[in-house]
């Protein structure tokens, strides 16, 4: 039994094998892809995506942009704007008590006329915040601000030209420099008592109050050797077709606007006439029809702001990733799941199915993951391996099974062709050479005697070649016995067993010539639970027993052949009385009989009987049907 269990056990491991080995190599093949970033352009075509189908989230109100448009430069008549222009645009704005304004303008040069209007300005209003730039070409800011009142402006695009991450903080020559999206959301948290500190996790990052923004490093997500200097976090851009709450230099010269949009808020004031050309690239959010792709810097800085303030005052998430361990046995996982599906599923269409629901899935679930917690998985490795796998082993299954198929069909051909021969010619053979070595019949006597087995011997042997050449799937249901006798094994098989009762003993062995008594009964067995093969072992069966009679039952008189129903059990034996065989060895056909006893799930025994004789048994349970 345990020998059993260990071959199935050996058997299944060298069928998953087949499929494991060339399936684990596709995973390592496509781990190192990722490994080199040639994977890059798909995750982050992936994450672009995930990011843009998010349903759309209301305006965020703590946030006004004023925008100077193609009209607003038409009106003032000139670009860059004047000084003057922008002096009165940020007096009037404080009026409306903003809690910060921000100048997303470039301002390092004088722009006649105004310049001393906006130098007083600067001066006067202490929560107002300007630009310079400081990676990789300089730009300085207003000289008549001080270095708190002062951001960067400077944003890190990725190498197919698109922002995804945004840089908070980075170190220059001089000092360690804020970007002014972190120095507005600061400021602005800092009037609910909520101010930037180290982060307690990672204390190279930042946190405000309980909420810690996860640092970009150089292998997030999908990023392979990435450019992560200073302090970056993946930009969590807000979705829908409003975003913010957008006004012209225009609309505040004549008053078109409410005064609650500005107070307690926070203003950027930045350039969104397209000839300007002050916008980024991006995938990330729906398109507009007047820039398709592009984002002005002035609302990419509303983005900026908008995801640090909203993930500590509304606890919405921000964008990060697993460590590098676990993407990876995500990816593992999806492989090993493809090389499963590989080799459980049995027909190949299903297999399809099971893989297209397995890939449906996992964008699903990547899509949930990216929504709810913000979490970036890797969707284009783990769909990979998991399609190639899930695909290409269901091919290798599929030939490895039908190899085994033919091996199998070929083994069968070949045991059952030994069995034809061996219950017939062989049989004949043993018979002949018995004879000769007994040397009971005078020469010529003999010699006429082994020409005549030889004549049969010949024409056994032709009928064999004959039967085999019939068509295959007659050969699988049919058995042949000899003189032209094959028996059709979709009949009762009591009625089979009958006719291989009477066929082998009406063969011309010498120890059936001294019979004197045969009683045979062979009760009808509800033969639905038998298979063909099955149905052709017992028929074996019971020609080998009787063989075996024939040959060596010295002075039998009595044989009792019998198949009948006991106890919920059948039993074909085959009894003698004669001397039997010297020796119990076991040899081919008590081999086979002992596997058919397995099959079965019964009971093989070959035993000698007191005082003379021999008891060949074959007993199996009856199978219970059940109809509903």
């Amino acid at each position: 039994m345990h020998a059993g269990i260990w071959k199935i056990i050996k058997d299944e491991i060298a069928i998953w094998r087949v499929g494991a080995l060339p399936g684990i190599a596709v995973i390592g093949l496509v781990i190192v892809v990722r490994l080199t970033g040639s994977m890059q352009s798909l995750e982050w075509l992936a994450f672009d995506s995930f990011v843009r189908l998010r349903s759309s989230e209301p305006i965020d109100e703590r946030i006004l942009i004023v925008g100077i448009d193609e009209k607003d430069i038409r009106n003032v008549g000139k670009y860059p704007i004047p000084d003057k222009e922008i002096a009165a645009l940020v007096r009037k704005l404080e009026t409306y008590k903003p809690r910060v304004i921000g100048i997303d303008i470039f301002r390092d040069l004088p722009v006649e006329p105004g310049h001393r209007e906006l130098v007083a300005a600067f001066k006067d209003i202490k929560n107002l915040i300007a630009i310079e730039k400081v990676l990789p070409e300089q730009v300085a800011p207003p000289p008549a601000l001080p270095p708190e009142q002062v951001g960067f402006a400077d944003q890190i695009t990725d190498n197919d030209g698109k922002l995804r991450r945004s840089l908070l903080a980075t170190p220059t020559p001089k000092e360690y420099k804020l970007s002014l999206s972190l120095s507005l959301a600061s400021a602005y948290l800092a009037h609910k008592g909520i101010t930037l500190e180290n982060g307690i996790r990672d204390s190279a990052a930042m946190r405000f109050g309980n909420t810690e923004l996860p640092q970009f490093l150089a292998n997030t997500g999908g990023y392979v050797q990435a450019n992560d200097g200073g302090v970056q976090v993946l930009l969590n851009f807000r979705s829908g077709r409003e975003r913010f709450r957008t006004i012209t230099l225009n609309d505040i010269k004549t008053g078109n606007f409410q005064p609650e949009w500005i107070r307690d808020r926070i203003v950027i004031i930045g350039i969104i006439a397209p000839s300007i050309k002050d916008w980024i690239t991006t995938s990330a959010i729906p398109s507009t029809k007047t820039a398709p792709g592009r984002v002005y810097g002035v609302e990419i800085q509303a983005h900026a702001i908008s995801q640090i303030i909203t993930a500590v005052l509304d606890k919405r998430p921000l964008l990060h990733s697993w460590s590098e361990g676990w993407e990876y046995v995500w990816i593992i996982g999806w492989g090993l799941l493809g090389i499963g599906f590989a080799r459980l599923t049995k027909f190949p269409w299903i297999n399809l199915l099971a893989v297209f629901i397995a890939s449906t899935y996992l964008v699903i679930l990547s899509y949930l993951f990216l929504l709810t917690w913000g979490l970036w998985v890797p969707v284009t490795p783990a769909m990979l391996v998991l399609v190639l796998n899930g695909i290409g082993m269901t091919a290798l299954y599929q030939y490895d099974q039908a190899w085994r198929s033919r091996i199998n069909a070929r083994q069968t051909v070949i045991e059952r062709t030994f069995e034809t021969i061996h219950n017939g010619p062989l049989q004949t053979l043993a018979k002949t050479l018995k004879r000769v070595r007994d040397r009971d019949l005078p020469a010529n006597e003999l010699l006429c005697e082994v020409e005549k087995e030889l004549e049969k011997l010949n024409h056994e042997l032709r009928g064999i070649y004959e039967f085999l050449q019939q068509e295959p799937l007659m050969q699988d249901s049919c058995l042949y016995l000899g003189k032209g006798l094959i028996l059709n094994l979709q009949d009762p098989i009591h009625e089979l067993l009958y006719q291989v009762y009477s066929h082998t003993l009406e063969r011309d062995f010498p120890c059936f010539k001294t019979l004197r008594v045969k009683i045979r009964t062979f009760e009808p067995i509800d033969n639905r639970h038998l298979n063909t093969e099955q149905k052709l072992g017992l028929c074996r069966f019971l020609e080998e027993a009787l063989c075996n009679v024939g040959k060596h039952a010295t002075g039998v008189t009595r044989l009792e052949v019998t198949c009948t129903t006991y106890e919920g059990w059948y039993t074909l034996s085959v009894i003698d009385d004669g001397l039997g065989m010297n020796s119990f060895k076991e040899g081919h056909g008590t081999h086979q009989f002992r596997s058919l006893a397995r099959q079965l799930k019964g009971k093989f025994r070959r035993s000698p009987l007191s005082p003379k004789g021999t008891l060949c048994e074959l007993s199996w349970p009856v199978a219970k049907l059940y109809f509903w």
